[in-house]
């Protein structure tokens, strides 16, 4: 071999030892540019959860540290169950029952289950309905969990986007009915900050200020909220505001395509980069799931069944249960009916169950499901099918690439940041129920 080509195979060595020659990185890039409309690749990076200034925040509800270290104990306090249906749940339970770190910040499992519920296993997957309790005692919700990570990228929350007075529910007022969790809409607040006070009556949990002083929270209280009067300090609007603090916090800026994204060339596979670059051209995922948290503020109907079509046994889930209506269910809108929000594509291997319904185990199945673009369940008429549902044409390896794309690049491992040491109670969390401790070691 001659000195010239032995010079130029050393460079090209060389130039893949730096990361320089990678034509599936730099065809990744170019796409994320296009999709990105001029606004760079910073248009899909997640900041820092201590650069509380760079975070989507309400304008009625500014972060500070000291708001979010409070919110980040309220949530996974349950020295806060305090108003039980069933005394047995009392001290049991907590806010990170349904959303904890090890399951993404969902439940890890097909139906959340907050009091009357027992164990948790290593995930969530272990817990069940306490068999003394009655049925409509049991503190759940007629569809999954969603996810709390990244929720600051949502200006409305929950599938059917109830929750929030701005943004998409701008003219949802005559929703917003007296007397249920909804009219928490009339204080103004996002939805992150609506969910959080509502949740507090929804969950019987008890941030009076006489249990905040037992459990030592009134220093805290006092560090977060200095603006307000004492007499308005200790409540659940304070409560609440916290952990929407804490909640927008929350973000998976960790994970392997948010390292790619803030120049590590190294972080994403090869599989991964040809999954993401599927991701964001053939495979039109990109139409609905943008920006920093691959999501968007719309509602789609794409035909999946039911909580209630589950083949494990759920709770307080009919048929004809309001939830299965999606967006349709809040407003009362026949155009609505069956259109669900779009949610955050972050840390999904972490709970293996998918769509509003819990209808699908694992994400393969559902990329393979959109590839097909037939509708599952028979009560969504086609006409209701949203237009970018369709077929694909995928091939097998284009569905593989594409699931370890969503299951790896976008899987961040160290989602146990998030939560406390220990809480000012002493309880066990996520669950302090005599299972959840056993399973967990807390005993």
């Amino acid at each position: 071999m001659g000195l010239l080509a032995l010079f130029l195979l050393a460079s090209c060595e060389k130039e893949e030892a730096y990361g320089v020659a990678d034509p599936l990185g730099d065809a990744l890039e170019t796409a994320l540019l296009e999709q990105a409309g001029g606004r760079g690749l910073d248009f899909y990076r997640l900041p820092s959860s201590t650069s509380l200034h760079e975070i989507p925040q309400d304008p009625l509800n500014p972060l500070t540290p000291e708001k979010v270290a409070l919110g980040k104990m309220l949530f996974h306090e349950a020295g806060l169950a305090m108003a039980p249906k069933n005394d047995r749940g009392m001290g049991t339970y907590s806010c990170a029952s349904c959303h904890f770190a090890a399951a993404g910040f969902q439940a890890g499992r097909h139906q959340g289950i907050g009091e009357g519920g027992e164990g948790f296993g290593m995930a969530g997957e272990g817990r069940r309905a306490n068999e003394t309790y009655n049925a409509a005692d049991l503190d759940v919700q007629p569809i999954r969990s969603p996810s709390a990570l990244n929720s600051a990228y949502q200006e409305v929350t929950l599938w059917n986007g109830q929750f929030g007075a701005t943004g998409p529910n701008a003219g949802t007022e005559h929703a917003w009915q007296s007397g249920t969790p909804k009219a928490v809409n009339h204080l103004g607040f996002q939805g992150l900050e609506s969910q959080a006070i509502a949740g507090i009556d929804v969950h019987r949990l008890l941030p009076d200020r006489e249990t905040l002083e037992s459990l030592g929270y009134k220093e805290l209280f006092d560090q977060a909220f200095p603006e307000r009067p004492e007499a308005e300090r200790y409540n659940k609007i304070t409560a609440g505001l916290a952990m929407a603090a804490y909640e927008r916090t929350l973000l998976a800026n960790e994970a392997p395509f948010q390292q790619w994204l803030r120049g590590d060339q190294f972080a994403l596979s090869e599989l991964e980069k040809k999954g993401a670059l599927l991701f964001f051209t053939k495979a039109e995922c990109s139409s609905c799931h943008t920006g920093p948290a691959l999501n968007n503020m719309d509602f789609y109907a794409l035909g999946m069944k039911s909580l209630s079509d589950c083949p494990e046994e759920v709770f307080q889930a009919p048929a004809d249960s309001p939830a299965n209506l999606g967006r349709g269910g809040f407003t009362g809108r026949p155009e609505d009916a069956y259109k669900f929000k779009t949610p955050q594509l972050y840390n999904l291997k972490n709970s293996p169950f998918y769509g509003h319904g819990a209808s699908f185990r694992s994400i393969r199945e559902v990329v393979a499901y959109k590839n097909r673009g037939v509708g599952e369940n028979p009560a969504v008429p086609a006409s209701q099918l949203a237009e970018g549902f369709h077929p694909l044409g995928l091939a097998d390896e284009e569905i593989d690439a594409i699931t370890a794309f969503l299951e790896h690049a976008l899987r961040d491992r160290n989602l146990k940041r998030f939560e406390p040491d220990a809480v000012f109670s002493g309880l066990c969390f996520p669950n302090n129920d005599g299972q959840s401790r056993q399973d967990m070691g807390c005993d």
